[in-house]
């Protein structure tokens, strides 16, 4: 019922009504900012990053295909702007031992939260084997598995955009689990 709600809201949009877009962003500003507040850990950025999702969904309105639920077209939306955002951003330098103005006193120590070199290597050598495995899973299994596990589909949203019972969507993804255990444990 939700899902033919937003699909009428976006076809009165579709015809001119720019009102019914406002429907649309009440209805999905909340989650945005939430979903956007989780992985980027700054309000503000959230905001912009939310702002930005609802300007590029509008502007792409008539390429919105009403087989697939609105929310999930837009939240591919959002996980597109994230992963711009991720490959621009630059980190900025900071110098810890600069001088300061008392040549004689010691360095200021601060403390070093990041994980160690090794815990960063042993976690980037975890990454890349799960990686592989996934790539080596059956295309059917696959896509289902990164649909659920990487993108965060609900198991009906997933049946929705592949045409699947939930059952089978369900036991696919679990069939995925599975082979993924295997496979690792024979590393």
């Amino acid at each position: 019922m939700v899902e033919s709600e937003d699909k009428a809201i976006v076809r009165r949009c579709l015809k001119g009504d720019k009102k019914a877009f406002e429907i649309l962003v009440r209805k999905y500003e909340q989650p945005m900012i939430n979903y956007f507040g989780r992985m980027v850990q700054d309000r503000e950025l959230s905001l912009d990053l939310s702002q930005e999702v609802f300007l590029r969904a509008y502007g792409a309105l008539h390429t919105y295909d009403e087989k697939y639920q609105f929310s999930t077209w837009l939240f591919r939306i959002a996980t597109n702007l994230l992963i711009d955002y991720w490959r621009k951003k630059k980190i900025p330098l900071v110098y810890i031992e600069t001088p300061g103005p008392d040549p004689d006193q010691e360095p200021v120590q601060i403390p070093d939260h990041e994980p160690s070199a090794m815990e960063k290597y042993e976690k980037r050598q975890m990454t890349e084997l799960i990686e592989k495995a996934i790539a080596r899973l059956p295309e059917n299994l696959r896509e289902l598995f990164v649909l659920r596990h990487i993108n965060d589909f609900s198991y009906e949203e997933i049946a929705s955009v592949k045409h699947l019972p939930v059952g089978t969507v369900k036991n696919r993804v679990f069939q995925a689990k599975e082979l993924l255990r295997s496979m690792l444990e024979e590393r």
